[in-house]
Formats: C-alpha cells, structure tokens, sequence
C-alpha cells in the first residue's frame, strides 16, 4: 500500500488502462491483504516503472494491470512482473491463472500473446453491478 498513489497515478495515465472505483485505496487494501506476497512493482533508482496485482480464488490466479511505463518498456520489465506472478501463485499451488485485456488494447494483446498466453474464445464474460455506480 505505500506504493498506492505513484501506482494509481500510473494507472490512470496509460492508455488502455481504465481506473474504476474498484481501485480505490481500500478496495486495493482489500484485496493486497487477501493475497499477500502476489502483487509486485518494478522500480529503477527508486522510481516505479511498472506494477502488476495477482490473486487467486483457491483455484485459479487473475493478474489484473501489468502496466511498464512507456519508456520503460522493451526491457523484460514487464516479462520479470508476469514471472514473479506466476512463480508466486505456483508457490501457493496455483498452476492456472486468467486475465482480462480490452479487446482494443492491441499492445497489451500483443504482449500476452508473445508470452504464450492463449486468447480463449469458447467463453463468455458476464458482469453483474448491484450498486447505481456504472464505475463500480
């Protein structure tokens, strides 16, 4: 949590990348402290260059934002995030992991395809909203 705000400000300024009030401070406390040790930050002389957050169900692990600041990428940052991931949740028996891209993110598409990542398309995604939030 002490990385929050340079994360979050990050966050919001990379394209393809939207903050939803599910990011907020405590929604990201919350879930932080329900899947310790599984989200990292990459920094370079003390600088945050890029982030990603994991966690599992029991069953099955979800990385959700793996961002690497522009002009930062090209360096394996982003590759080193993922493997510390999926080393991680291996620890914790986790062999399986899932993850959710905007059809329209091409660079983040592309990016997961190049590290053998399997775009699935024999499902479907459903969302269910029970506050008046549409941001929620």
């Amino acid at each position: 949590m002490d990385d929050y705000d340079e994360v979050i400000d990050m966050l919001r300024i990379t394209p393809g990348i939207t903050v939803r009030e599910a990011d907020s401070r405590s929604s990201t406390n919350r879930y932080l402290e329900r899947n310790p040790g599984l989200s990292f930050v990459a920094t370079i002389d003390d600088y945050i260059v890029g982030c990603v957050m994991c966690g599992h169900d029991g069953r099955r692990g979800y990385l959700q934002h793996l961002v690497v600041k522009p002009e930062n990428r090209g360096q394996g940052i982003g590759k080193a995030l993922l493997t510390a991931c999926i080393d991680s949740l291996q620890q914790v028996g986790i062999d399986k992991t899932h993850l959710f891209v905007f059809k329209s993110n091409s660079l983040a598409n592309a990016f997961w395809e190049s590290n053998g990542w399997i775009l699935r398309d024999e499902v479907n995604i459903y969302s269910y909203n029970v506050s008046s939030n549409k941001n929620a």
